[in-house]
C-alpha cells in the first residue's frame, strides 16, 4: 500500500490551450481539484513554490483554504524554498494553516533550487551571513523553523505588555502540536538526504537528482532512499520515517491522453547542469497503455523504496482532465502495482 498525491506546479498563462490563464484560476482550480482529489480517495494535495514566476508563490493562503473545505486529504508542498523565508514568521503562518485543516499539513521545504532571477531571494531582504553560501543560509533557516516549531518559550516578555502574558519565555502563535514532526526536506543529493534523516525530517525526493554515479535515475534515487533509511535509525528518532517520490504518469486510456502524452513514453532519463560545475540526471516520464505502466513502474527501484508517490499534474489542462489523470491511475494502475 502507498499513498499517493498530486503535485501542481501551479503554472498559469494566457495561452488558448490554457484553462488556467490567471493567478485567479489556478488558486480557485487548485482548490476545487483538491476536493475532488479528496472526494475519489486521493491521499495528498502538494503545490510547488516559485517566485517571481506565473506560479503558486505564497503557499499558506492556498494551504489554508483547501485545508477549510476538505476533511481527509493531507495538504503539503513540495517545496518552499527557505532562503526566501522569515522563519518565524513562517512558523506562524504554518500554525495557522496547520490548526484550520485540523492537522493534515505535511510541509516539503528545501534550501531551494535554481529561480527566475538572480539570487531573488536578495530582493526579498535576505543575505548570507559571513562565510555562508546561499545553499547554507537555505539550511540555516530550515532548521531555525525545525526549532520554533517545538513551541518552547524563547523570548523575553514585555514588563507592560497589552494584554496579560503567560509566566516564563514566550512562543510563537498559533502553535500547532505535532506539526514539527510533518515537516520534510526537499534532497537533491545523497548528503543532504542523510542531513535531512539526521534532523528528523521525512524526505522528498523529486524527478532531479544531482548524478553522483552514471547509474540510471530510479537506481541513484533508490541508493539515495536507502541512505536516508540508514541515517534515520542511526540518529535514533522514535517515529517512522516517510519518503515521497515525485513521478509523471499519464495512463493512456482515450484518444484524449493520446493525443496529450502519447510520445512521453519514449521519453529516456536525460542529463543536465542545472547550476555551474553541478550535473543533474531528470528521470524519465512514464506514459502508456496501464498494463505498460505497470510493468514498467514495477521496475522502477526508487517507487519501490517510497511510501508516498506524488504524481505530477499538467494543471494548465483544467480541473476536469486531471481528475481524469488521477482516477485513471487509481483504478487503472495502483491496484495492479498494489498501491491500492
Amino acid at each position: 500500500m502507498k499513498k499517493i498525491g498530486f503535485l501542481s506546479f501551479g503554472h498559469w498563462s494566457n495561452h488558448p490551450a490554457y484553462n488556467a490563464r490567471t493567478a485567479s484560476d489556478t488558486l480557485l482550480q487548485s482548490i476545487d481539484l483538491a476536493v475532488a482529489a479528496e472526494e475519489m480517495g486521493v491521499d495528498g494535495a502538494y503545490f510547488r513554490v516559485h517566485h517571481f514566476a506565473a506560479q503558486l508563490g505564497s503557499p499558506f493562503p492556498l494551504l489554508a483554504a483547501i485545508g477549510a473545505k476538505t476533511s481527509k486529504i493531507e495538504i503539503g508542498t513540495g517545496v518552499i524554498d527557505m532562503r526566501y523565508e522569515n522563519p518565524l514568521y513562517m512558523v506562524e503562518d504554518a500554525g495557522a494553516a496547520d490548526l484550520i485543516s485540523e492537522g493534515r499539513l505535511q510541509l516539503g521545504i528545501s534550501r531551494g533550487s535554481p529561480e527566475q532571477v538572480i539570487d531573488g531571494w536578495r530582493y526579498f531582504g535576505y543575505e548570507p551571513a559571513a562565510g555562508e553560501t546561499d545553499a547554507d543560509m537555505g539550511r540555516r533557516k530550515a532548521l531555525e523553523f525545525l526549532d520554533k516549531l517545538k513551541g518552547v518559550g524563547f523570548a523575553e516578555p514585555n514588563p507592560y505588555p497589552m494584554f496579560p502574558n503567560p509566566p516564563g519565555l514566550l512562543r510563537l502563535e498559533p502553535y500547532s502540536e505535532g506539526l514539527r514532526e510533518r515537516i520534510w526536506w526537499g534532497a537533491a543529493s545523497n548528503a543532504t538526504a542523510v542531513w535531512a534523516a539526521e534532523n528528523g525530517m521525512h524526505l522528498q525526493s523529486s524527478t532531479l537528482k544531482m548524478d553522483e554515479s552514471g547509474k540510471p535515475f530510479h537506481v541513484q534515487q533508490a541508493e539515495q532512499i536507502r541512505l536516508y533509511k540508514d541515517a534515520w535509525k542511526k540518529a535514533g528518532h522514535r517515529r517512522e520515517p516517510r519518503v515521497s517520490v515525485s513521478r509523471s504518469i499519464f495512463a493512456l486510456v482515450n484518444d484524449q491522453d493520446r493525443q496529450f502524452f502519447g510520445r512521453e513514453g519514449k521519453q529516456v532519463d536525460q542529463i543536465g547542469m542545472i547550476e555551474p560545475n553541478k550535473r543533474a540526471i531528470f528521470g524519465r516520464n512514464y506514459a502508456a497503455e496501464p498494463d505498460q505502466l505497470i510493468k514498467e513502474l514495477a521496475k522502477d527501484e526508487a517507487v519501490q523504496e517510497a511510501d508516498t508517490i506524488l504524481l505530477t499534474i499538467p494543471n494548465t489542462l483544467g480541473v476536469a482532465y486531471n481528475v481524469h489523470v488521477l482516477s485513471s491511475i487509481l483504478e487503472h494502475v495502483a491496484p495492479g502495482l498494489g498501491w491500492r
